[in-house]
């Protein structure tokens, strides 16, 4: 049974709105109560927390889709609707997420460390007004009410990406997870098979006053940057550390390998892997896993070929600025060198981290001359319009269609905000279509939008019905025509 699992595909749907009332208060005596409808509640949003207890995304493998609680109708006596449940997912420290659908430099949503950090990853969506608050100088008693929001519906990748400061790099069964037993109190699964390790452990060395964390990373092979053997998967678990610690078997009895081409290979697959949130380097950018301080170390030196062969390429690895330890995890045989030793550059690469700084807020005012409105020509219709803007979209979603003095309040929005004008200065004419979010409208100018028409009747718009009345031109011009047309003898003189 599958008890780690570090990637997972959530489907996250937030809460729906609540739509607002349109209600008149009715009471004996009081014949013009006014408008006294809700507003709708706002959706519940689904939220990622940090939590230092967990450390596997199991739960989202087996429930990956989460939905948030919908916000509650309003309703008369200006009773606003009940909020939506929150939905709080507790993710491992360490958890990035990921929308796979974005831009390829846009798609790491946020990256998740430290213990009680939240995400809004699926937000809400907005209540509906009720005719109360939608009451004003010129709608006394609105006969309708805004409709609510759907909330967010995304698809989002977490990833977990251990956070530790050293990381146990190396061929499968060179002794990586014997080595993390002996340095600490994490007992990982040991065998003489490789791959034994498919999950990373973590384990806590203290060395003198230094106490850090120490990665045990499943193994690697050739081709692990491109994903061989699930190297991509395993190359994650590093990408925060501090430091690297390449491990080499000194007695391994596979034909081809031996200490020096083992670290050439490795080497070569951190330099293609690209971490996608790793190591901050101070200037806003990311440390390459190339670049990381590293030491290597020589298992397996209770073997005598094994302390013989790392005798022998010791001044080679030496040669290429390499600290070298030879150690034994069967025997703890120069462990405690080795602990103090990643110590001190644990300590000296905390020292040279620049200090944590509280996130800024960074306000981007929109420009005066912005109105948060373009008009285009629309690409699924030749003769038609596409408007796009926040607001217009969300006033078309808060929209009941089925109430024409609603449609007409939205016609007004419309024209106060600047789309007729936008419409008119783009080319388009009475009865082209204009499309807003879903809906497409037959564009008429002559309705008089934004003219600060009164309503009258609730529920009710004239504008928006046909207009039958025959203007006095018209009726000369029809009389003329038909005497124009006439005989001559029914003319009297």
């Amino acid at each position: 049974m599958t008890s780690f699992v570090d990637r997972v595909v959530l489907h996250v749907a937030a809460g729906t709105g609540g739509h607002g009332c349109a209600s008149i208060h009715r009471e004996k005596f009081k014949p013009l109560g006014g408008p006294d409808g809700g507003n709708g509640g706002d959706g519940g949003d689904i939220v990622l927390v940090v939590d230092e207890g967990v450390h596997t995304l199991l739960d989202f493998h087996h429930h990956p889709h989460q939905h948030a609680g919908n916000g509650k109708l309003g309703a008369g006596s200006n009773r606003s609707g009940a909020r939506g449940a929150d939905i709080e997912l507790r993710v491992p420290d360490g958890t990035v997420a990921i929308d796979p659908n974005a831009d390829v430099g846009e798609r790491v949503l946020i990256d998740l460390v430290g213990h009680g950090t939240r995400y809004v990853v699926a937000a809400g969506g907005k209540g509906g007004l009720g005719n109360a608050a939608l009451a004003g100088r010129r709608r006394k008693a609105p006969g309708f009410a805004l409709l609510g929001e759907p909330g967010e519906q995304r698809d989002v990748v977490l990833e977990l990406k251990s956070v530790a400061d050293v990381g146990l790099v190396g061929f499968p069964s060179a002794g990586k997870s014997s080595l993390i037993a002996a340095l600490s109190s994490a007992r990982p699964k040991i065998a003489d098979y490789p791959f034994t390790t498919l999950v990373p452990n973590l384990g806590v060395v203290a060395a003198g006053e230094e106490t850090f964390t120490v990665a045990d990373v499943p193994g690697l092979v050739p081709g692990a940057a491109e994903g061989k053997g699930l190297g991509s998967q395993f190359l994650r678990h590093i990408e925060r550390c501090a430091m690297l610690v390449h491990v080499l078997d000194t007695a391994t009895l596979e034909p081809g390998r031996d200490p020096l081409s083992d670290l050439d290979a490795i080497e070569h697959e951190l330099a293609l892997y690209t971490p996608t949130a790793g190591l901050d380097s101070g200037d806003g950018g990311t440390v390459e896993l190339a670049d990381r301080p590293r030491i290597v170390v020589l298992n397996k030196i209770d073997v005598p070929d094994g302390r013989d062969l790392a005798e022998l390429v010791r001044p080679d690895l030496e040669a290429r600025g390499l600290a070298v330890y030879a150690v034994s995890a069967a025997t703890h045989e120069g462990l405690t060198g080795l602990a103090y030793a990643m110590g001190q550059l644990v300590a000296a690469e905390r020292s040279a981290r620049p200090p944590a700084s509280p996130r800024r807020i960074v306000l981007r005012p929109r420009p005066v001359a912005d109105v948060g409105v373009d008009v285009s020509r629309d690409p699924l219709e030749p003769t038609g319009f596409l408007v796009m803007g926040t607001k217009p979209e969300r006033w078309v979603r808060q929209t009941d269609f089925g109430n024409d003095e609603a449609v007409g309040y939205l016609a007004d929005r419309l024209a106060r905000l600047g789309v007729e004008d936008a419409l008119a200065a783009a080319g388009a004419t009475a009865g082209d279509p204009v499309r807003i979010g879903a809906v497409t409208f037959d564009w008429e100018p002559s309705v008089g939008a934004g003219t600060g028409y009164v309503p009258s009747t609730r529920g009710t718009d004239p504008r928006l019905e046909p207009n039958q009345r025959v203007r006095a031109a018209e009726r000369l011009a029809a009389k003329r025509s038909r005497h124009r047309d006439a005989p001559v003898d029914d003319v009297v003189d």
